[in-house]
């Protein structure tokens, strides 16, 4: 008997018990659909961190202040005391030959007004680079230039969130808000970058030159910054810029062999490859999890492909009576064993993906679920179906034909 013949019979066979099929099945179904389920959605949150890690900036690496120590002496982390100036940021752009571009940045809280409406914002003081740095675009309007730095004059750009809660439907380009009671002309809008991979809306800032922030926002007469971020040429140097970084900072901030450095260096990068090993390692827990339905579905389809040998018993007989071999009868269960547990793994594809995009609409996540992934699954389940069909169909090829035409 070939293989097509062999393949309706066993469909016959799985016909004659619809729902007993579609139970055996179940595990099956449960187990491919929670593994593509799973895989897609972890996949496509996976792409949306890098890709909201990448929005932050290409290449970019954030000097810090802090995580200084002494014998006997206060200890702080990141950020605890303010070491970096912008002059700092000045001599690592003319020296590291693998920086692109670098931008300092003082951050300030507080309330801006605008006619009767008010919202409470954060403002970040940069320099002209900033864009640049960040990766970022002005929607309309422009940005502020060098000669508004240097003067610490008080023009903004504002991010979408605070034009949409000031200015509605009003064009904000060249009006005058107020931030702390002092008149600040608006004179651009930045593109949208939506939340970032820690919660943050990137678009609820106001950007001002950090001189203005520094001078009239927080009143200081001292020239330090709170972050350095720098701009590298590319990915690849990543480790020999932060080590040069490392080396004219301590010079600069004339720290000795046995100091501990006075600043912190953070990659994006590394913010994208910790997070994405996290995530990796939960898909593949939630998989090994889902995929112990795939093993309970084995041994249902074991146990009733053991019972289909009992109840077709005098079946088997009669077919090893007019000539068919036992690697014929072996191959019969064989085949619709794999059948079941094939057409289960083709509803749990179906099911995996429609729960993927579910879930990913609930969670606003992306999907990434690749064709050459739902054929190895669909391919594993198959291969579960052989594997514990197996013991069955041996024993039905086993039988005795004088003994099997006997059973009652």
């Amino acid at each position: 008997m070939n293989l097509f013949s062999t393949m309706r019979v066993a469909l016959r066979a799985l016909a004659r018990n619809k729902v007993r099929s579609l139970l055996t099945a179940l595990g099956i179904i449960v187990g491919i659909a929670a593994v593509i389920a799973m895989v897609g959605v972890g996949k496509g949150a996976t792409l949306m961190i890098q890709k909201e890690v990448g929005s932050m900036g290409d290449n970019l690496l954030i000097i810090m202040p802090g995580s200084m120590s002494g014998p006997g002496g206060p200890r702080g982390g990141a950020g605890s005391i303010k070491t970096l100036t912008n002059e700092d940021g000045e001599a690592i752009l003319k020296e590291v030959e693998y920086v692109r571009t670098m931008s300092p940045m003082v951050r300030a809280n507080g309330q801006v007004i605008y006619r009767n409406k008010n919202w409470a914002t954060s403002f970040q003081g940069v320099n002209t680079s900033y864009l640049a740095v960040r990766s970022w675009d002005i929607d309309e309007g422009e940005f502020f230039t060098d000669a508004d730095v240097r003067s610490a004059t008080r023009v903004c750009v504002l991010g979408h969130t605070v034009v949409k809660n000031l200015f509605e439907d009003e064009d904000p380009v060249g009006q005058v808000i107020r931030i702390k009671n002092m008149p600040f002309r608006v004179l651009g809008v930045l593109t949208p970058k939506g939340t970032s991979s820690f919660g943050q809306d990137q678009d609820d800032t106001i950007i001002i030159p950090y001189t203005t922030v520094r001078a009239v926002l927080q009143n200081s007469t001292f020239n330090n910054v709170d972050t350095l971020m720098v701009n590298l040429t590319s990915l690849e140097v990543m480790q020999p810029a932060q080590d040069e970084i490392d080396a004219i900072l301590r010079q600069r901030h004339h720290l000795g062999e046995d100091d501990d450095d006075d600043f912190s260096i953070l990659s994006m990068n590394e913010i994208t490859k910790t997070i994405t090993q996290v995530s990796v390692v939960m898909t593949a827990l939630l998989t090994v999890i889902a995929s112990i339905s795939l093993f309970v579905g084995g041994i249902g389809i074991m146990n009733i492909m053991l019972v289909s040998v009992t109840e077709r018993t005098r079946e088997i007989g009669l077919r090893m009576a007019v000539g068919a071999r036992r690697r014929d009868i072996l191959m019969q269960f064989l085949v619709e064993s794999m059948m079941l547990a094939g057409i289960g793994g083709s509803i749990g594809v179906g099911l995996g993906v429609a729960a993927a995009v579910i879930l990913s609409d609930v969670a606003g996540w992306p999907i990434l679920i690749s064709a050459g992934y739902a054929f190895i699954s669909l391919g594993f389940s198959c291969a579960v179906g052989v594997f514990f069909g197996f013991y069955p169909a041996w024993r039905a090829a086993r039988l005795n034909p004088i003994e099997a035409l006997r059973y009652e």
